[in-house]
C-alpha cells in the first residue's frame, strides 16, 4: 500500500497565553478533562476537541490505522487575528507557531507545521514567515481572505510573492464565514459557506489578476477540493467572453489558470473526485482529510484510494508524489522513506 501524505490536518494547542483586549479577545481553551477541552469565543462554546489535536502519539496511532506516513498541521483558523491590531495578530501568530513546533517535535519526520501569519500586514506577516520556517516550519496557512479584500489585494499578493521567493508551500483554507437566518440552519455556513468561499478566492486570483502578477514558481493549494472551483469553470470562462467588459480583468480565462494552483481531494464522493481530477489534473490534487474535526474523512484517503477512476499511477501521485512536489520534500522523502 502507497503510504500517503495528508496535507490538509489542523491542531489545537493544550492552551496559550491570553494576549487578548477588551476590544479585540482571543478564543480561549477550556480543559474539559485529561482528553477532551472545548474552543470558546467568550461565553460561546465554538468547537469540542480531542487530544489529537495536540497530542503528537495520539495523532500518530490514528495516522498508522489510516496508512498515513506524515501529516501537514496547520492552524485552526479560528485563531488566524486578521481583525486584531498587526502588532497583537503578530505576537498571536509567533506564539501559536512556536506552539506547533512543540506538538511536532517528537516526530519530525512524519508531522510538518504550517504556520500563520498576521495577514493585515504584508511586511509583519512577511517577517513571522522568515521566522518561522528558519525555526522549522514546512510552509505556510492562510484564509482567503482579510476583511473585505480578497488575494488578489495588494497587500497579500506581496506576501504571496514573498513565500515564492522563498520556496515556501501556500494552503488557503476558508474562514469568518457569512452568517444570516438562511446560513445559521443544517451547518450551512460549513456546507455552502466554505465551499463558496474557497471558490470565491480562486475567482479572485484570477479575475483580479493576482495569478497574472504571480510567478508560476509559487506553489499555493486550496482547502475542500477548491470548493465548487471545477464545477463552474465553464460558466466563468463563458462569462469572461461573453460580459468581458466587466470581467475581462484577467490576461486570459478563467480556465487557463488551471495548473497554477493545487486543491486537496477532501470531496467524500468518487463521482465529485473524478470532476476535479479532470479539470484541475491528476497532478494537481493532494491527499487531504481536515483531520481531527468531526467533518474530515476517516479513514484519510478512502474516497482516493476506492476510486474506480484513478489509474494506479494517479492514484500514488494524489495520495503521496504530488505532496512531494508541493512540499518541496521529494529528494528527503526518496532518502530517508521510500514509497512503500
Amino acid at each position: 500500500m502507497v503510504g500517503s501524505i495528508d496535507v490538509h490536518t489542523h491542531y489545537v494547542p493544550r492552551g496559550w497565553p491570553d494576549l487578548g483586549t477588551a476590544d479585540h479577545p482571543m478564543p480561549k481553551l477550556r480543559i474539559d478533562s485529561e482528553r477532551e477541552a472545548t474552543i470558546m469565543m467568550g461565553s460561546r462554546e465554538f468547537r469540542t476537541v480531542q487530544d489529537n489535536a495536540w497530542n503528537a502519539d495520539a495523532r500518530l496511532v490514528q495516522m498508522d490505522a489510516d496508512g498515513v506516513d506524515i501529516q501537514v498541521l496547520s492552524p485552526t483558523p479560528a485563531f488566524f487575528s486578521y481583525g486584531h491590531p498587526s502588532e497583537q495578530a503578530a505576537k498571536i501568530a509567533a506564539i501559536f507557531n512556536d506552539l506547533a513546533l512543540e506538538i511536532c517535535a517528537s516526530a519530525p519526520e512524519r508531522l510538518i507545521p504550517f504556520c500563520q501569519v498576521p495577514l493585515q500586514d504584508a511586511d509583519a506577516a512577511c517577517r513571522e514567515l522568515e521566522r518561522s520556517i528558519a525555526n522549522g516550519h514546512g510552509g505556510v496557512e492562510i484564509g482567503n481572505h482579510v476583511g473585505d479584500l480578497d488575494l488578489d489585494s495588494a497587500g497579500v499578493v506581496t506576501f504571496l510573492q514573498h513565500a515564492a521567493s522563498l520556496g515556501v508551500p501556500v494552503f488557503v483554507h476558508p474562514w469568518d464565514m457569512a452568517s444570516s437566518p438562511r446560513l445559521d440552519r443544517w451547518m450551512a455556513q460549513w456546507l455552502a459557506g466554505m465551499p463558496s468561499e474557497t471558490h470565491l478566492s480562486i475567482l479572485a486570483m484570477i479575475l483580479g489578476g493576482a495569478f497574472d502578477r504571480l510567478p508560476p514558481t509559487l506553489r499555493i493549494c486550496f482547502a475542500h477540493g477548491g470548493g465548487s472551483f471545477a464545477f463552474w469553470v465553464g460558466r466563468m470562462d463563458n462569462a469572461w467572453r461573453q460580459r468581458h467588459d466587466v470581467i475581462g480583468t484577467s490576461e486570459h480565462p478563467p480556465s487557463h489558470y488551471l495548473g497554477r494552483f493545487y486543491t486537496d481531494s477532501v470531496v467524500f464522493d468518487h463521482r465529485a473526485l473524478r470532476l476535479l481530477v479532470e479539470t484541475v489534473g491528476h497532478d494537481h490534487v493532494l491527499l487531504g482529510s481536515d483531520y481531527p474535526y468531526p467533518l474530515g474523512e476517516r479513514p484519510a484517503g478512502h474516497v482516493v484510494r476506492t476510486s474506480p477512476d484513478l489509474t494506479a499511477e494517479q492514484r500514488e501521485k494524489v495520495l503521496r508524489g504530488n505532496a512531494e512536489l508541493f512540499l518541496g520534500l521529494r529528494p528527503r522523502l526518496n532518502a530517508a522513506q521510500p514509497v512503500m
